[in-house]
């Protein structure tokens, strides 16, 4: 099974994190899951940048963003070519090395 290694991030991971994940599930389903508490203001629908994550190790294998997303990811906050929407980035059969952003574009946290 693959890993994914959170790195830390001061407010949702401070220790950062090494957690198991199902192939064929989404780098924020399996954050939520295991209480790393990543914004997803549009309940994952892919319509907003809250879950924005930068995939630092394994991104070649993550099938490739569509337009939509690519759309989106324009408007995150330090968007990198390696960042993807945490609710579009399918696990494969790789480990990932996934950096949350510090901040994201919503004025309000939802509190999920």
């Amino acid at each position: 099974m693959p890993q994914v290694i959170f790195l830390p991030h001061a407010e949702l991971c401070p220790d950062g994190a090494v957690l198991e994940a199902p192939s064929g599930t989404t780098v924020l389903d399996v954050a939520l899951k295991n209480g790393i508490g990543i914004e997803h203001a549009c309940e994952k629908s892919c319509a907003c940048t809250t879950c924005h994550v930068i995939v630092r190790e394994g991104f070649e294998s993550l099938d490739e963003s569509d337009e939509l997303e690519d759309d989106l990811l324009d408007k995150a906050w330090g968007l990198e070519p390696d960042s993807r929407l945490g609710c579009q980035a399918i696990i494969k059969d790789e480990d990932l090395v996934v950096e949350i952003p510090r901040y994201t574009v919503n004025q309000v946290s939802e509190g999920h």
